[in-house]
């Protein structure tokens, strides 16, 4: 199989937020074949589709009702296979999104599971009877609250660990993963390249359904993810499924190790080709506190060089990894950990460099490389309903927190800051639709936007162009063995790749502040030639370099 995956660039897309054709105010699959062009000229390999099924959108289409239609505001099923066509004539993958912990409680399996107990389709999903007048577990929901609702019309509860209209799937019955992989089929056939797995791991359940021994209401934990036939299962999908096809797929695995991330990755295994992890991605929260992610702690960039260098090094020859800052479930990193405003450029660009020089598959989210920013959301303008249920969780319910305290970390963390409309132009609504969007606007539109980075040469798009140009020139961004330097410095983030007898050193200043890097005892040369960076005057010289705010040098030695 064609592993172009490892040299190649992923650009992930929000449809509902990238481009309007229509003008309902939501971004359609012609949107994404009128923008080819542009994702084209950014040289990416592949295009990932968040859900654009058919789905009631509790969960914005992460809560699928039928995995064989395109949800009609997107499209039809014609239009993604044009989509798929005229991406194809541009040597572009795509990648679609696949929900398989769960469906939309308006699915036709749970419709039927619901009518009865014996009905053939209740064992579709997990249904158990309360304990002591309570749920049959404390287990608890992602989104708040019990991951267990009752059920008037048969006296039992269902599980589900997101929201109650996503009820869990059963992947003990072989019907339902017979069926799972028909819809896999189903879509390849039509020339879809590869799948996002939403929750991979996720899908298979402890059946002893015991409680978490701590005396929280519900508690998330353990029994959420890595079940006793997790494996199993995938082996069972690559053999029946992804092995018949050239194709290539990412799992997004919460509570992974990087041991885990060997059973999923390493090719022996033939399970999948690379997980996503969000280890390196809750550095900023006090998860120990009753507030958890909405408790907000400053980055330790120590912790995160130790997060990241253990996956780079663990993995390395067993494994693979999928490389990320921004995605639809989190905010903009520049906003987030960095200076969106004095350095908005400067940081946007460290970001990338750090990231695409590591081993293992970048993904771009939209807007990422234009430098998009975290929107300034009032309360009463977002969306998601995760955190409207931690805002009735935590501030009304338990009083944890005032609406200042909460609003104050919602705004630098919470996923809508990634879903506001993709910002095209100057023009009304950022150019993604003349009608009334579904999201809030980021008011910074006519400061940042598509076309404007287009017409600057020294523009955060351009660096990302030529990041990626690099990594299909360079087989030792590829293939190169990854070395840690620095791994305890507070400001600096900085590794070596070697391959063969080429060397590449990445230094970069991850913070606002001037700082010395010295150049350690290991590198004999004094100087290298630039590959890339982010200010138009770095030295040549390494001895010893002043970095400047977010500076990042890439140099061949």
């Amino acid at each position: 199989m064609n592993s172009w995956w490892r040299s190649g660039v992923v650009y992930q897309i929000y449809p509902k937020s990238f481009y309007d054709t229509n003008n309902d105010g939501i971004g359609d699959i012609r949107g994404i074949i009128e923008k080819l062009d542009y994702l084209e000229l950014l040289g990416v390999e592949a295009l990932w589709l968040c859900p654009i099924y058919e789905s009631p959108q509790i969960d914005n289409g992460y809560d699928i009702s039928d995995y064989r239609k395109i949800h009609s505001m997107f499209g039809s099923n014609e239009d993604l296979e044009e989509l798929i066509k005229k991406a194809h004539k541009r040597n572009m993958k795509i990648i679609m999104d696949l929900v398989l912990n769960h469906t939309s409680d308006q699915h036709i399996w749970f419709i039927e599971s619901k009518r009865s107990k014996d009905n053939p389709y209740r064992d579709c999903y997990f249904w158990k009877d309360g304990k002591k007048g309570k749920e049959p577990t404390n287990w608890g929901s992602y989104f708040g609250g019990s991951a267990w609702t009752y059920d008037d019309n048969t006296g039992q509860y269902y599980l589900h660990f997101f929201a109650k209209e996503q009820p869990d799937i059963n992947w003990e019955n072989v019907k339902v993963r017979q069926e799972i992989w028909d819809v896999m089929r189903y879509w390849m056939d039509r020339g879809v390249d590869g799948w996002r797995v939403d929750s991979i791991s996720s899908i298979s359940k402890y059946l002893e359904f015991a409680d978490y021994e701590d005396t929280s209401e519900y508690s998330i934990g353990k029994y959420h993810v890595n079940g006793p036939k997790l494996h199993t299962y995938i082996k069972e999908m690559n053999e029946e499924v992804l092995s018949k096809y050239d194709c290539m797929t990412v799992g997004e695995a919460s509570g992974s190790t990087t041991e885990d991330g060997i059973l999923f990755t390493d090719p022996k295994r033939k399970e999948l080709d690379m997980i996503f992890t969000f280890e390196h991605m809750t550095i900023d929260s006090n998860f120990n506190s009753e507030k958890g992610r909405y408790e907000l702690i400053p980055l330790d960039l120590r912790k995160l060089k130790e997060i990241m260098f253990k996956w780079q090094i663990d993995l390395e020859g067993q494994g693979w990894n999928a490389l990320y800052w921004e995605n639809h479930d989190q905010a903009r990193i520049i906003s987030r950990w960095g200076n969106d405003k004095e350095y908005r450029i400067e940081c946007a660009k460290m970001y990338a460099t750090v990231l695409h020089m590591m081993k293992g598959t970048p993904y771009i989210y939209q807007g990422e490389e234009i430098g998009m920013t975290n929107c300034d959301f009032k309360l009463d303008e977002f969306d998601d309903i995760g955190i409207k249920n931690a805002y009735k969780e935590l501030v009304i319910e338990k009083k944890l927190m005032d609406k200042e305290e909460f609003l104050d970390a919602a705004n630098i963390i919470v996923r809508d800051h990634s879903r506001t409309p993709m910002q095209w132009d100057e023009n009304i609504n950022g150019g993604f639709t003349d009608g009334t969007p579904w999201i809030k606007l980021n008011p910074r539109y006519k400061e940042i936007n598509v076309k404007k980075a287009l017409e600057d040469s020294g523009s955060i798009f351009y660096h990302y162009q030529k990041l990626i140009k690099l990594r299909k020139e360079k087989d030792i961004i590829v293939h190169g063995s990854f070395h840690p330097i620095l791994e305890r410095d507070e400001q600096i983030f900085s590794y070596m790749r070697i391959y063969d007898d080429e060397r590449l050193l990445v230094v970069a200043n991850f913070f606002d502040k001037k700082v010395w890097f010295i150049k350690p005892e290991e590198i004999k040369e004094n100087q290298g030639e630039i590959l890339i960076s982010n200010y138009k005057d770095s030295p040549a010289s390494i001895n010893k370099i002043t970095l400047r705010p977010y500076e990042a040098i890439v140099y061949k030695l």
